[in-house]
């Protein structure tokens, strides 16, 4: 009787179940930094761009711990990220020719959406509507297209100073930088209806 009465005490304190899904969250993110920090030693077997690869992962998902991104969203980008990372290392992109275009998605959807939650808990993202739809989605958009630049920018300077292997070319970048803004347009989206709907459970 005592365990059901504190059962009913905890569901009237937390309805939606949001404490029970933050400490998973909190879980889930802490194994994936720790995986990217073990993955970051064992690339050192793979050569110093392999390390790099890792490390430039690993650092990026503490800057966004730094500026309170969610953990699920943390977790779920550093997977995307170590696995978009470890199929570099194993030339993965060569051998199977859909993968780089699924990376790009999903990896250009998780970094602007990791982007686009930085701009709105920084402050820079906080006008009246900014919360919208359309705005995420937009911001989320030119977030990725701005990294998809980077992005390539990156493989033009390995391929040119070293690896030759890594592959670049017009039409390479050009389906590069088209999923990868598919990408970061889905995730504005998920982002918003996200928001919207954490907004609404908490009314």
């Amino acid at each position: 009787m005592t365990n059901v009465l504190r059962g009913a005490d905890a569901e009237r304190r937390d309805p939606t179940g949001t404490i029970r899904r933050i400490s998973v969250a909190r879980v889930l993110q802490a194994l994936v930094l720790g995986a990217c920090a073990l993955s970051v030693g064992v690339a050192a077997a793979f050569g110093v761009v392999s390390v790099a690869v890792m490390a430039l992962v690993l650092l990026g998902l503490v800057l966004a711990r730094l500026v309170a991104t969610p953990a699920s969203l943390v977790a779920l980008s550093g997977t995307v990220l170590l696995v978009a990372a470890w199929a570099s290392v194993f030339d993965l992109y060569s051998r199977i020719g859909w993968l780089d275009l699924a990376v790009h998605a999903s990896a250009t959807g998780a970094l602007a959406a990791m982007g686009t939650s930085a701009l709105r808990r920084t402050g820079i993202l906080s006008a009246p509507g900014s919360s919208s739809t359309l705005v995420l989605s937009t911001t989320a958009l030119v977030v990725g297209l701005a990294l998809g630049v980077l992005w390539e920018v990156g493989e033009w300077a390995g391929h040119t100073y070293v690896d030759g292997d890594i592959g670049v070319g017009y039409e390479d970048t050009i389906g590069d930088l088209v999923a990868g803004g598919a990408g970061a347009a889905l995730a504005g989206v998920l982002v918003a209806r996200r928001r919207n709907t954490s907004r609404d459970a908490t009314r």
